[in-house]
């Protein structure tokens, strides 16, 4: 797994069919000035890069591990409309002939609830479900009515176990609640708030498709942008979730940087994933928080008792729009972040000799 995966705007500009780069933001008319803003602090980028290019390093890690499945919040619109959300400030969007760029990373599941996937409206959000369904990459969390936005993703993992994902989001992460699919509206799974009654919500989704052995995730969106903070409210209802709806992995994302983790019960609680890939280079006032690394989450349970063996991740930089190994002064950094953030929950990650972090936990 890992967290925000943003292809549009700059990093489309770059791909093999880059769409119109008009964009509507009070400081920038067109997606390219992002890749100028780029080169600026890091030197050139290539603007012929094939589709395996953004993927960067990663590739020959997913290769080398093989992971059963490949999970990313997909936090872009794919589409060519123009439509654009006009109560919004930032709008993404990568051409749909760029979807390929998925397959290159073999890509199975995207999450979509989150605040960027209706940037360009509803017909953006129709073109992109269409473009997903066309490369039978599946995804959650939005659809053309909420039936369609809450029905979970099934994966069956031969010899193994099925894996249940449901994608879902909040007002907290900036999704509009105008956003909110109904029986006769498009739009995200959206959550009013954390209480009983959501989880109850969650629970009979869960209970409608969960058979013994499968492992579930809730992939969410939620929280602030920037700030290690995790409030008693997300940890209490995340516990919830694993008590009370069957929940196996809580798959966290929104923040621009990694938060810390925490194991309950056995059960992984990925609170905030980071950015694993944006256009954000040269954008400056979030520094200390060190939104440029990131980390690939490789999880490994156990199908007959749903508990976690082992967690093991990679610790990866976004530089010249591609995902980079990070060096061994970053990955110290992030090691020492995890290792601080993970105290108040009893985990704490140890630095393997390859420059991977294996997660230990009371």
């Amino acid at each position: 797994m890992c967290g925000d995966v943003m292809l549009g705007r700059g990093i489309d500009q770059i791909l093999p069919h880059p769409g119109n780069p008009v964009i509507y933001e009070s400081y920038m008319r067109s997606a390219k000035g992002y890749v100028e803003l780029a080169e600026r602090i890091n030197g050139p980028i290539t603007r012929t890069a094939g589709y395996s290019y953004i993927w960067g390093d990663a590739l020959e890690a997913l290769e080398q591990i093989l992971p059963d499945l490949r999970i990313i919040n997909l936090e872009t619109s794919i589409t060519k409309s123009g439509d654009y959300w006009k109560n919004k400030g930032i709008h993404y969007r990568m051409h749909p002939d760029n979807i390929a760029c998925l397959k290159a990373a073999k890509i199975d599941f995207c999450s979509l609830a989150n605040n960027h996937i209706l940037d360009w409206g509803y017909s953006g959000l129709k073109e992109t479900l269409e473009t997903l369904n066309k490369v039978n990459v599946k995804f959650a969390g939005a659809g053309i009515h909420l039936r369609e936005a809450e029905t979970p993703a099934i994966f069956n993992i031969e010899n193994k176990c099925r894996v249940i994902i449901l994608s879902c989001g909040m007002a907290t992460s900036g999704i509009p609640p105008s956003w909110s699919a109904t029986e006769d509206k498009p739009g995200v799974n959206w959550l009013k708030d954390l209480s009983d009654k959501t989880v109850h919500r969650i629970k009979e989704q869960v209970q409608q498709v969960k058979r013994q052995g499968d492992i579930v995730i809730v992939s969410i969106h939620w929280g602030s942008n920037w700030g290690y903070g995790i409030s008693s409210e997300q940890i209490k209802f995340a516990h919830k979730l694993v008590d009370e709806a069957g929940v196996n992995i809580i798959h966290g994302h929104s923040s621009h940087h990694v938060k810390g983790i925490e194991v309950y019960k056995d059960r992984p609680l990925i609170y905030g994933c980071g950015d694993f890939l944006n256009d954000y280079e040269g954008i400056s006032g979030y520094e200390h928080f060190r939104d440029d690394l990131s980390l690939m989450y490789f999880v490994c349970m156990e199908p007959s008792t749903g508990r976690l063996v082992s967690l093991r991740m990679i610790p990866t930089q976004i530089k010249h729009f591609r995902v980079n190994e990070a060096n061994k002064t970053d990955v110290l950094w992030l090691r020492n972040m995890l290792n601080r953030e993970g105290k108040r929950f009893g985990t704490y990650v140890a630095l393997n000799e390859d420059n991977t972090f294996s997660l230990h936990w009371d």
